[in-house]
């Protein structure tokens, strides 16, 4: 007996094509077991198969699924000292409620980059639980006294992670860096994640701090391109991004500070920069009374002020720009807001392109997600408006998305 297919049909649509900055007349659109096969302009042909669902647009706009590229899905709470005495399960049970949320504003990828393993993943693969498709780095790698070391200092102990979910790992020396990308490529990480700088969450080094050498940078690099991965450091100040970009590091996150020769470095390089401006407005509005520490509150207009003016320098010289948020614990609603701040210095289409095409790219997920193309996953929203005309029409969920279509199956979102 033949199993029979599930089928997605959306009629009397407009089509967004971020690649093209294309809307289309009135079209349709088709999904087959989870990945579009069809699509076209006026009314679809007729099909004889029984087991159809059509949605009807009704003139609303179709576009493909939002990418977050920057995500923490297991920092539910920004106040460490609450965090430390969660169990691992109750963790990845919140982490998880939080990922749903997400797929529930539009986002149907997101790329954890510090803490998310396979098995939350597969969860949201087998849709076990709703939610985005999960591309996860699994543990960062920190030096001692690093980004990610937020030991006390107090702390005599050799790790720097607990309740066994493991954000950072610490590793110092070319040997060290190699064992611990090649153990985080074989639990299935996609890439890997180098705190090249200083942080805002960590406790005891600064913003411009300089951190791993050239020779660990690069180890950690030919290990990633032996897996068929990449890496991507944490890096604020110019000295860290650019030592990384010469080691060969195919991308950036967050980027505040950088000046015309990192500008530069990232356009020969072809490299992709990862701004996270909303998670500093957030931070500046709700840090202390979430838990963070002072000398973090402190740092954080270190690099607030100085995002939007990276952001717009960069965009003006063509680098590859992805859309990230970085939000931590009650903060995570704010997600969207990503696009409001980057509207300042960028047309939407462009900011529309960091959120689909340019960040599968960075994924290495062309024509696989953040598109409508033939033989894509069947990840789309379904909009009241234009977002090309108003971005706004994004960042308003509860009024402007109609539908989230993650793999061909619909989840009504506005009423």
């Amino acid at each position: 007996m033949t199993e029979q297919k599930s089928r997605l049909l959306i009629t009397n649509a407009h089509l967004l094509h971020p690649e093209r900055s294309e809307l289309t007349e009135e079209s349709w659109i088709e999904a087959v077991d989870g990945r579009i096969t069809a699509s076209g302009s006026g009314h679809p042909p007729s099909s004889s198969c029984d087991n159809v669902r059509v949605l009807d647009a009704a003139g609303s706009t179709v576009m493909p699924g939002l990418i977050d590229a920057h995500v923490h899905i297991l920092l539910t709470t920004i106040d460490f000292t609450e965090f430390h005495s969660w169990s691992a399960s109750y963790t990845a049970v919140r982490a998880l409620r939080e990922a749903g949320r997400m797929l529930r504003r539009g986002f149907t990828t997101i790329r954890d980059v510090g803490g998310a393993d396979y098995g939350m993943a597969k969860v949201l693969d087998e849709q076990l639980m709703a939610g985005p498709r999960l591309i996860f780095g699994g543990s960062a790698l920190s030096q001692t006294g690093g980004h990610g070391d937020l030991r006390s200092l107090s702390d005599r102990s050799v790790s720097c992670c607990g309740n066994g979910v493991h954000f950072t790992r610490i590793a110092d020396g070319v040997a060290a860096v190699r064992a611990a990308a090649r153990d985080e490529f074989r639990k299935g990480a996609h890439h890997l994640k180098i705190m090249a700088s200083g942080g805002v969450a960590s406790p005891h080094d600064e913003i411009s701090a300089v951190q791993y050498s050239d020779e660990e940078l690069r180890a950690a690099v030919e290990e990633a391109d032996n897996h068929n991965r990449y890496v991507t450091v944490h890096a604020y100040h110019p000295r860290a991004i650019n030592r990384a970009l010469n080691a060969g590091v195919r991308c950036v996150e967050h980027g505040n500070l950088v000046d015309d020769e990192t500008i530069k470095l990232l356009v020969e390089k072809d490299a992709f920069l990862v701004p996270t401006l909303v998670t500093y407005e957030q931070l500046a509005l709700q840090g202390r009374q979430s838990g963070l520490s002072e000398s973090s509150c402190r740092k954080i207009d270190d690099v607030r002020f100085a995002g939007l003016d990276g952001l717009e320098r960069a965009h003006k010289a063509g680098v590859n720009l992805v859309y990230g948020s970085d939000l931590l614990g009650s903060m995570h609603p704010h997600q969207l807001n990503e696009f409001a701040l980057r509207a300042q210095v960028q047309p939407n289409v462009d900011i529309i392109r960091s959120a689909t095409t340019t960040a599968a790219r960075l994924l290495r997920m062309e024509g696989q997600i953040g598109t409508l193309s033939i033989g894509a996953h069947a990840d789309m929203l379904i909009l009241r408006g234009d977002p090309l005309q108003d971005i706004s029409v994004l960042t308003s969920p509860e009024k402007q998305l109609r539908y989230v279509i993650r793999a061909g199956l619909p989840i009504e979102v506005a009423e």
